[in-house]
């Protein structure tokens, strides 16, 4: 199958780093022109040929604007949006700073939606468009100590759905995908200092390994093309089967 993403303008927010840079670099790869956004850049420069960085604050209405419309104004069109842009708060609710709760929604939630809304004028001018946006399997099974950050994401994961049937008139589709296991700076799996604490996460995977940033960015870009145009509204598992058994674990001890 031919996932033909040349030449669509792409945005995908916390571009920066971890599973964001992974996504950017193989869209640019499959030839399409894409924007980086994330807080923590500069001033706006091309990477490589139709690679582009841009700072963006998603928690700020008027950041996410300028943003976008430097996108619209320079490409003429938005072709997929990637709300990948996220932020881990741990902590038990009995001990949580109301600040943090707070940042969480701002950027994992609010963030989400600013982009969403910014973008749907141009995709319903063009008819057509792809949003995708990052939950996580926590929105799935949540732990415990991580209330303000699955409860973030389950709201993505509704915000999707909402979205997919009012943007379905304009064939703009909307769906979000939930990464398991997948060391990055934010989580720290990998980083693990005792071996029984990675086996005991480990244990939980059927396909035990821990997941790479690569394995979600090319669930991204099938979600993006054509191959996935009748698929809208869903939530995407891309967690190595975490959890499909009580204790996939028991599969490798035969």
């Amino acid at each position: 199958m031919l996932l033909d993403l040349t030449g669509k303008v792409v945005l995908v927010t916390g571009g920066g780093g971890g599973i964001g840079r992974a996504v950017t670099e193989r869209f640019h790869i499959e030839g399409s022109r894409v924007v980086a956004l994330d807080v923590a850049f500069g001033d706006d420069h091309v990477i490589a040929d139709d690679y582009h960085s841009l700072q963006c604050d998603v928690s700020d209405h008027g950041s996410v604007q300028h943003a976008v419309g430097e996108v619209v104004d320079r490409f003429g069109a938005v072709d997929v949006l990637v709300n990948n842009a996220g932020v881990y708060v741990e902590g038990l609710v009995s001990d949580l700073d109301p600040e943090q709760w707070r940042r969480a929604f701002d950027v994992n939630v609010t963030g989400t939606f600013l982009m969403s809304q910014a973008v749907i004028p141009a995709m319903k001018e063009q008819r057509s468009g792809r949003i995708i946006n990052a939950a996580s399997f926590a929105a799935i099974v949540p732990s415990v100590g991580s209330a303000a950050y699955a409860a973030s994401k389950a709201a993505v994961v509704q915000l999707t759905r909402v979205l997919a049937s009012e943007l379905g008139p304009w064939d703009v589709t909307v769906n979000a995908y939930a990464p398991g296991m997948i060391p990055t700076a934010m989580n720290g799996f990998a980083d693990m200092p005792e071996p029984h604490a990675q086996a005991r996460l480990l244990d939980t995977l059927s396909l035990r390994r821990w997941g790479r940033p690569e394995d979600v960015a090319d669930l991204v870009c099938f979600l993006a093309s054509d191959a996935a145009q009748y698929i809208t509204g869903t939530l995407a598992d891309v967690s190595g089967g975490k959890l499909s058994t009580q204790m996939p674990h028991k599969a490798y001890e035969l």
